[in-house]
């Protein structure tokens, strides 16, 4: 029987070159989806140092893996700027503020913002160098307090509780509005600068954030504010455009679970930060 001669041996060429095709498909999906998750950005949240970004890192080193919920921390310490970086987005949220700082401003410079429910309380509180109680304060006495609105009425209002100065009955509450019995001579400054003040005057009045920075406590106050019925807790605030994002709902959630109130209560344990929620 006559074999039929067998023809030149079939090129593996187009094997290889399908094979490389479905590689370089396969790849460069692999790539669009990388660059996909690479597009979707951390967001970036502002906060002041203490106590703000402290809880923030609790959060981000622990429940937020859980929750799969990744995110950047900007810290500032002048107040000026956590809305401004917000409203211009330069940050997705900020962690620093409370509703009447919050609401002057809106009102003042027509921002765009969102807030969330309260996170935690810093009680505002009076700290001398040079008396050991709010009672031993002299006529004249030189106090330090903020040149910002909604916190220079909140300080009064701590002087008021001790009957240093009284309150209007309606209007404006201000250094100049107030009654002052024993003549205080008030010297207004950026609240950032309050704490060096301490030594140089008889009595500075300070937000918590900024004591808590400079190491102090309430137990050094010879002042501090009640936290019944306290409008000061501070929140959660974004842009009201992205007041939906899901990576900014999350982390709202996370700053009011059970293991952040543990690690507030924990960290602070003599009151210096306080759950608001």
């Amino acid at each position: 029987m006559t074999s039929v001669p067998e023809g030149p041996p079939k090129s593996k060429t187009p094997v290889y070159a399908a094979i490389a095709v479905v590689i370089v498909v396969v790849a460069a999906l692999a790539g669009y989806f990388l660059l996909r998750g690479e597009d979707k950005q951390r967001i970036t949240v502002a906060a002041t140092q203490v106590p703000h970004a402290e809880i923030l890192e609790f959060i981000k080193n622990g429940p937020a893996k859980d929750a799969g919920l990744d995110f950047d921390i900007r810290v500032f310490d002048d107040y000026s700027l956590g809305n401004r970086w917000l409203s211009e987005g330069d940050v997705d949220a900020n962690y620093f503020q409370h509703k009447p700082y919050f609401d002057e401003q809106v009102a003042d410079f027509g921002y765009q913002l969102h807030e969330f429910p309260g996170v935690h309380i810093e009680p505002y509180a009076a700290f001398s160098q040079k008396f050991d109680s709010a009672e031993q304060l002299p006529d004249g006495a030189r106090i330090s307090i903020t040149d910002d609105g909604s916190n220079q009425a909140r300080a009064l209002a701590l002087l008021a509780s001790k009957n240093l100065v009284t309150l209007p009955a309606d209007g404006e509450v201000n250094v100049y509005t107030v009654g002052n019995p024993k003549n205080l001579q008030f010297i207004e400054a950026a609240p950032d600068l309050q704490a060096k003040a301490i030594p140089d005057v008889d009595l500075a009045i300070l937000n918590g954030n900024y004591f808590l920075d400079a190491g102090y406590t309430l137990k050094d106050a010879l002042i501090v504010e009640s936290l019944e019925d306290n409008p000061y807790a501070n929140f959660l605030a974004s842009r009201q455009d992205n007041a939906e994002n899901p990576d900014v709902v999350k982390l709202d959630e996370l700053l009011h679970s059970d293991a952040t109130r543990a690690f507030i209560e924990e960290r602070w344990p003599g009151g210096d930060v306080s759950p608001a929620f």
